[in-house]
């Protein structure tokens, strides 16, 4: 195959490279998408180290939820997104089902003792959401706390953002067909198989019912003030690009480079093996 000098400059690196042995069969056109891939996430990833001096500097409190199905891709967003962010100065917060005291207390409780100080940002790998469709879809809860919750949660994230703090929502959407498929993928891979959990197992038979709870959450909590944002997600590369061109977008940080956040469409494989 003869190749172009641009299609030589984007392959003779380390990345590219490594790009063209991840596969049986040299594959230049997918090892070029992997390269500009990681081209424009490390773009984005710039002006993120620029949002957070920002928020630092200026004792900012931004707060951001990754909500969306099981295996739908949200960690291996977060872990993208903030590979290059200084550690100190945000969290990610996936905290685990609630002790004996936490369900004790007002359900929102142990979710206000995770919100950023100034000058930090918090991503949660699941939020308090899980009460709008996890808890409800598996009875881990009753229909009145759900109703509760549902009644409360508007009023909850008013006060959060009339507070100053940044908050934004995003949900990562995936098919019936690429759920299971990644459940499987994550069954046969001795190194990711303890992520299955019996919620997990039950995730595909109640599909339908995660369905209706999802929708009604929209319905009910995508306020003016804290709007949800969907992405498309059976693409992992893209969402992640995408969600992260969002934050930066949507977060009012300066010096903000429009040019380099306004929406540039990658042509994304499904998934890339590698973050290297």
């Amino acid at each position: 195959m003869e190749l172009t000098q641009e299609q030589f400059d984007i392959l003779n690196s380390k990345k590219g490279i490594y790009a063209l042995l991840q596969n049986e069969t040299l594959d230049v056109e997918k090892a070029q998408k992997f390269i500009r891939y990681e081209k424009r996430l490390e773009k984005l990833q710039e002006e993120l180290i620029k949002l957070q001096n920002w928020v630092v500097e200026n004792q900012k409190r931004v707060v951001i939820l990754f909500e969306g199905r099981d295996a739908a891709g949200k960690g291996g967003a977060i872990r993208r997104i903030t590979e290059n962010m200084n550690p100190r100065q945000y969290r990610v917060v996936a905290l685990p089902k609630p002790d004996e005291v936490e369900r004790g207390q007002w359900y929102f409780q142990r979710y206000i003792n995770q919100l950023p100080k100034a000058g930090e940002i918090v991503f949660f790998d699941r939020s308090w959401y899980n009460r709008a469709i996890v808890e409800p879809v598996n009875d881990f809860c009753n229909e009145e706390e759900y109703n509760m919750f549902m009644n409360q949660v508007n009023e909850f994230e008013k006060m959060i953002t009339t507070s100053g703090t940044h908050l934004l929502k995003l949900y990562f959407s995936i098919s019936k067909e690429e759920q299971e498929k990644r459940f499987k993928d994550i069954i046969n891979n001795p190194l990711k198989k303890w992520k299955f959990s019996n919620v997990d197992e039950n995730a595909l038979k109640l599909w339908d019912k995660y369905t209706n709870y999802k929708e009604k959450m929209f319905q009910k909590t995508n306020s003016e003030f804290a709007p949800w944002k969907v992405f498309k997600a059976n693409k992992k590369s893209k969402a992640r690009i995408e969600s992260l061109e969002y934050i930066l977008q949507n977060i009012p940080y300066q010096v903000k480079d429009y040019e380099a956040i306004k929406h540039v469409e990658i042509d994304a494989d499904e998934d890339y093996k590698s973050d290297i």
